[in-house]
């Protein structure tokens, strides 16, 4: 079609309107001035404006800012506050003109405070302690594949787990690689370096990709041997690469691998944790399943492996926790006696689920609600502590956040609705969200047409897409067989235990909202005897249509007690952390030292030493 041009006759047809539009000029590197703040005064009115002309991808609006003032033809005062603190105050300021501001003209703020420095909490470690792994995610786009999607699921790592493996009282740890990526493990030396060992092992087993591990005791004989869960998204139902793995150690450090067939089978699993469930003295393992390839949104199960106190491991899920078949889309796991009878009960976390409890009792398992029946979310992680100091465990949960495009309530929920609509033999997943009062597909016309072709006499264009529900585009006997899962809180939360059987959902800082978390750490990082926070998060592996997440850079929650936590900048805490956090972890390298290690998607971890 031909170029046009529209004029902008707001001045003519509108003569009783003013304005008054700004040019700010900056330093050499920022020369919009990006990063100021511009407030204009008349009277009891104020208006308020930031210089951030960013827009969509990689676009800008008018970097001239622009107030629009209405009837008022003078201001009584123009405040611009620099970006680097400097201010410039304009008085009796005529409007309908553009008025051009230097920051080179700027005076300091009056009362600024003379820059001292500040002991933060976390420091970064030279070097990284001598640690050079740098995790590489594979190349796969799950959209590809999976194209009403809108996140992928093959960037769940890395995970970290921490043992002491030689017996020197030094904690190491095993960082879990991509797909056609090895893991590795770290052996602690003196002086808070690390070495990898093992490599050899690992090497063979480069083909998974590696979603959680566990050092722990399994063949009782006083040393942590290793677990690794094998999952993602990359892999079809069958493949070798889906099969979990059991290291030995021989007691010294040297790890070899079980040659047994772990019962968790060809299937993509997510997180392990271990507990003596029966009393027996050994321990025994939970195992999650995140997802099904090519089926994403079918619950997936979670497994209760027992152990013969040898590192032999039996699935006994269908005798005693039944309900942990197709339990959800499992993300992470806790064992904790909830209910104070001595033995150890499990809390589940997953994507389109709520957070779950499962009471043991003599062994066997039923779902228990404990009030978490509106916790229904994208929840990514979870970590026990006692919060309020009552003598019971709270539960920290990372989830989705509130900085993003998806809005959710228990009365306007986010739906997904899972079925094989066109009968092709692939699921498509609809995702819907409110407008208003009614609830749409998000998924674009030309997504939808793509995926079911049948649907594009339907909509031959956007017209008559527009306005379309779920019910409009399927008829009832496609919905009726439709699975359809509800998600209502996006917040990452506390959980607080009463006591008495149930928990209650107290939503975290703002800070803690940005992004989605998938990084936790409950330890006393201050050294003034209450529990402290760090949190970690991020998602770049998103539609276009829904942003990338990356607004954390990392949350630290200085405890205060009972359960009340106050977010530190990054100049107290000294936390920054760019990337996509995927966990973080404590290293004990001395009696009274520590490292915090976070690890990073597709990014060497970054290491702090605590209280230096």
């Amino acid at each position: 079609m031909p170029l046009f041009v529209y004029r902008n006759e707001t001045s003519a047809l509108m003569p009783q309107h003013h304005y008054l539009k700004v040019e700010l000029e900056g330093e050499k590197g920022n020369r919009w001035a990006v990063g100021s703040k511009l407030t204009a005064y008349h009277g009891d009115k104020i208006w308020y404006l930031e210089q951030m002309p960013m827009r969509g991808f990689q676009s800008s609006v008018d970097p001239r800012p622009n107030f629009g003032l209405g009837n008022t033809s003078q201001l009584d005062s123009l405040v611009v506050e620099w970006y680097d603190g400097k201010k410039t105050v304009l008085t009796q300021i005529k409007t309908n003109q553009t008025v051009q501001i230097k920051h080179a003209d700027a005076k300091e703020a009056a009362g600024k405070p003379t820059k001292v420095a500040i002991k933060t909490t976390l420091t970064p470690l030279a070097g990284n302690g001598g640690i050079d792994f740098r995790h590489q995610e594979n190349l796969f786009v799950d959209f590809d594949r999976d194209r009403l999607i809108y996140h992928m699921l093959s960037s769940d790592g890395p995970k970290v787990a921490v043992g002491d493996i030689n017996g020197d009282g030094l904690d190491d740890f095993y960082i879990g690689g991509a797909k056609d990526q090895a893991g590795r493990m770290y052996l602690q030396l003196s002086g808070a370096r690390f070495k990898p060992v093992n490599e050899a092992v690992f090497e063979k087993d480069k083909l998974s990709e590696d979603t959680d591990a566990l050092f722990f005791d399994a063949d009782g004989d006083r040393d942590l041997d290793l677990y690794v869960c094998s999952g993602g998204n990359e892999f079809s139902t069958g493949s070798t690469g889906l099969l979990d793995r059991l290291y030995f150690n021989d007691g010294r450090g040297n790890f070899s691998r079980s040659p047994q067939y772990l019962p968790t089978g060809f299937e993509s699993s997510s997180c392990v944790q271990a507990a003596d469930h029966d009393n027996d003295g050994d321990l025994d393992l939970f195992v999650g399943v995140r997802l099904r390839p090519f089926l994403y949104g079918v619950p997936t199960n979670g497994y209760l492996l027992q152990n013969d106190g040898k590192g032999n491991f039996t699935d006994i899920t269908a005798t005693v926790a039944p309900g942990m078949r197709e339990v959800g889309m499992v993300t992470d796991v806790l064992w904790m006696d909830f209910d104070g009878d001595k033995d150890p009960d499990l809390l589940l976390s997953g994507e389109w689920m709520p957070i779950k409890l499962f009471i043991n009792t003599n062994g066997a398992y039923r779902e228990s609600s404990a009030g978490l029946e509106s916790t229904s979310g994208w929840w990514n992680c979870l970590k026990a502590a006692d919060l309020d100091n009552d003598g019971d465990l709270d539960i920290v949960a990372g989830n989705h956040g509130l900085n993003s495009r998806f809005r959710a309530s228990k009365e306007k929920p986010v739906t997904m609705y899972i079925n094989d609509f066109d009968q092709n033999g692939s699921a498509e997943q609809i995702i819907c969200m409110y407008n208003g009062d009614k609830s749409y597909p998000m998924v674009l016309r030309h997504e939808l047409v793509s995926q079911m072709p049948g649907l594009k006499k339907k909509y031959l264009k956007y017209e008559s897409y527009k306005d379309q529900t779920i019910t409009d585009i399927f008829t009832p006997e496609q919905l009726k067989g439709a699975l359809k899962h509800e998600v209502y809180e996006f917040r990452s939360v506390l959980l607080i235990n009463d006591g008495k059987g149930a928990f209650s959902v107290q939503a975290l800082p703002v800070e803690a909202q940005m992004a989605p978390m998938f990084g936790l750490l409950i330890t006393d990082l201050d050294r003034d005897g209450l529990q402290d926070i760090l949190m970690g998060g991020n998602f770049y592996r998103s539609k276009p249509e829904v942003g990338r997440y990356d607004a954390s850079f990392g949350v630290f929650l200085k405890g205060e007690g009972n359960a009340r936590f106050t977010p530190l900048s990054p100049a107290q805490s000294g936390v920054k952390i760019f990337g996509e956090v995927r966990d973080i972890v404590e290293l004990k390298t001395g009696p009274n030292s520590r490292l915090v290690l976070v690890a990073r998607n597709n990014d060497v971890p970054v290491v702090f030493a605590v209280g230096r």
